[in-house]
């Protein structure tokens, strides 16, 4: 209704296949799915005109820029990690440390996970994950990484859990080979190819992989309530903030991969 706090899901999906009926529209199979920002007119804009069936309200506790991040960002780390299940039995790795991998730590952490990992290659990120306070241990990615991070695991057995954000063969040879046996992975970095050897890495160890692409409608709903009762906020991620005039040095800025979260937020919102 008129007046209401939303934030939107960023796919707006027919509503009567299989997957919308489920929530999930970014899996919609019809021809008039339209994503936010591609298909239709996206949030770079003081408005946007949005389906009701496609906004979730943003309670009071939380800000603009912590509910943005929510869709995309937050979202679809959450869905990644409810499908391998976290919780206070799991020691957790999390590689690629950009915006999403900050956000699979905060969240892990927020599940339950006693022990978390970060892994990346660009110092900045790693910096950031520590002073956040986010992670037990941060590495730098070289060549002896794979040894230094089961090393860090219980017993030097390895991760119950383990999620890629890294989108890059390394990082994901680097997830699947510091899963403990039993355990499981998610791929959720985007791009990239990787190469492993199905018996030594997966079979033998009776390792479990997942992939996770965005979530759904009534997860998203979930994830803004759990957000709300564990107190985080995803504004903390936020490094720079930019005005919509200024866009261009957001997306430069992001391309260069050495900062947090990049928001764009109304001139009053400038920090």
């Amino acid at each position: 209704s008129k007046g209401d706090r939303v934030i939107i899901y960023h796919i707006s999906g027919c509503g009567v296949c299989n997957d919308c009926r489920r929530g999930y529209m970014i899996s919609c199979s019809s021809p008039s799915r339209a994503a936010y920002g591609w298909q239709r007119d996206g949030g770079m804009a003081p408005y946007i005109l949005a389906d009701e069936k496609d906004c979730v309200l943003l309670p009071d506790e939380l800000s603009y820029t912590d509910g943005a991040q929510i869709a995309c960002g937050f979202g679809t780390v959450y869905e990644g990690l409810e499908k391998i299940g976290i919780c206070g039995n799991d020691q957790v790795l999390v590689v690629g440390l950009g915006p999403v991998g900050l956000a699979a730590l905060m969240l892990a952490k927020a599940l339950g996970a006693t022990k978390l990992v970060g892994v990346d290659t660009v110092e900045e990120r790693c910096r950031i994950a520590k002073d956040l306070g986010l992670a037990d241990a941060v590495l730098v990615s070289g060549p002896d990484t794979h040894k230094k991070a089961i090393e860090l695991s219980d017993g030097a057995k390895g991760y119950e859990r383990t999620v890629d954000c890294s989108g890059h063969t390394l990082g994901r040879q680097l997830c699947i080979r510091a899963t403990r046996q039993w355990g499981k992975m998610v791929m959720i970095g985007e791009g990239g190819t990787v190469e492993f050897n199905p018996s030594p890495d997966i079979i033998h160890d009776q390792i479990t992989i997942y992939g996770s692409w965005v979530t759904n409608i009534w997860r998203m709903e979930e994830l803004v309530e759990r957000i709300v009762r564990w107190k985080i906020h995803p504004e903390d991620l936020v490094t720079h903030r930019f005005t919509l005039d200024d866009c261009d040095k957001a997306y430069a800025l992001m391309d260069q991969g050495k900062c947090g979260k990049v928001a764009v937020v109304f001139d009053e919102e400038i920090k």
